[in-house]
């Protein structure tokens, strides 16, 4: 039996929206909508012409969330394909850790959801974030699918993003399905890490960066500088190629972190500092240190459209600095998260900051986040980071 769904109209330029391929319609163009948060809706043109099924959202300027052309007549049979799908997919890469992305939201066709695993059975974790109405609605079937699919020991929501206050929703912190311990131990290539899920950035760590910090240590040598180092991602797969690693965050958590996991990975070449890295940086160019190798790993600086100017003057800032600590003939790794900077754009900071720096600087690679974190093509803000690997000519 076919079930009948809401049905939403969306103008024109909605409709042409989703025709190009990208599954976002804003609110501005929603014509008429009889629907309730969360609802599984039929969008329609202004002309009744049946457009596919999407998610609506009763609060968000992203008001639909487009799923493809349909029909579904059994959610959890829909939804279960679509895991499966996703799971499937990072299987197929060989991915060198216990700890990734199993769900990328629009990216896997399931917009609003991120699905981040986090050890080997029998002690595998699931984390959960639910970012959408439609998505948070739903969390109850989606941790009994998690369970079908997955096979963890637990199920832990990660809801406090605060995105989620754009959909009217809570941020919170629960248990959705077994137990789910404070830490978790990962393995990272030949590191040994330990997670904690309830309190870490993001859903426990910076997953997307992973292929990023084994490129990484392909390059590394002498004196190495892992700057906004966070959990050290960067520095401890550094550490075995390098003469010491000095790894500089203003968290302290984060700081005692980097030096229980260099104990545990027996790497005693590694130096972790709680500072301001800007400061830290001014000062250690005045002071002419140099280093072989330099990560930069910030956090994100333009968080919207408004502050893109004073983050690319941050940016230039400190790869400025860092190109004047690189020695001649050094490697810089440098990174931007910020969706509002974009390659170009960022390039284009990176190039000032070479000139102001009188480095002459080679584009050695250019990399973005890890493959269980896909760019869908027709949705540029699914591309975030950007990875340039640098080389300061002699």
């Amino acid at each position: 039996m076919q079930v009948t769904h809401p049905v939403v109209r969306v103008s024109t330029r909605g409709a042409d929206r989703i025709r190009s391929g990208h599954p976002w319609v804003y609110r501005s163009d929603v014509r008429d909508a009889n629907a309730e948060p969360g609802d599984l809706v039929q969008v329609e043109s202004e002309r009744g012409r049946p457009l596919g099924l999407a998610f609506w959202s009763g609060a968000s300027q992203i008001s639909l969330r487009f799923l493809g052309v349909g029909p579904v007549d059994d959610e959890r049979a829909f939804l279960l394909g679509r895991l499966r799908a996703a799971v499937a997919y990072r299987d197929s890469l060989a991915i060198d850790a216990t700890a990734f992305r199993a769900v990328n939201a629009e990216a896997d066709r399931l917009p609003g959801l991120i699905v981040d695993v986090y050890g080997a059975p029998p002690d595998r974790v699931v984390v959960v974030q639910t970012l959408t109405q439609a998505m948070d609605r739903r969390l109850s079937m989606l941790g009994d699918l998690l369970v079908e699919v997955l096979s963890p020991t637990g199920v832990l929501a990660r809801n406090d993003p605060r995105v989620r206050r754009l959909e009217g929703l809570p941020e919170q912190v629960v248990v959705v399905r077994g137990e789910v311990p404070e830490t978790v131990d990962v393995r990272e290539g030949p590191l040994t890490l330990t997670v904690n899920l309830r309190e870490g950035q993001k859903t426990g760590l910076f997953l997307d960066q992973r292929e990023n910090h084994a490129a990484a240590a392909g390059y590394a040598r002498g004196r190495a500088l892992d700057a906004f180092a966070y959990h050290g991602g960067f520095g401890l797969r550094l550490a075995p190629h390098c003469d010491s690693v000095l790894a500089l965050d203003s968290s302290e958590p984060a700081i005692r972190q980097i030096r229980a996991d260099a104990a545990r990975n027996g790497l005693a070449n590694v130096e972790a500092r709680e500072v301001n890295v800007f400061d830290e940086l001014r000062e250690r160019e005045i002071a002419r240190d140099r280093f072989e190798t330099i990560v930069l790993d910030p956090p994100a600086f333009a968080r919207n459209k408004a502050s893109v100017d004073r983050a690319a003057a941050g940016y230039k800032e400190i790869n400025l600095r860092a190109l004047k600590l690189l020695a001649p003939g050094g490697i810089l790794v440098t990174c931007s998260c910020s969706y509002n900077i974009d390659e170009s754009m960022f390039e284009a900071i990176l190039e000032s900051a070479a000139a102001d720096a009188q480095a002459t600087v080679v584009v050695v690679e250019r990399r973005t986040q890890a493959r269980d974190h896909p760019v869908l093509l027709a949705v540029p803000e699914t591309h975030y980071l950007k990875c340039f690997v640098l080389r300061k000519l002699p």
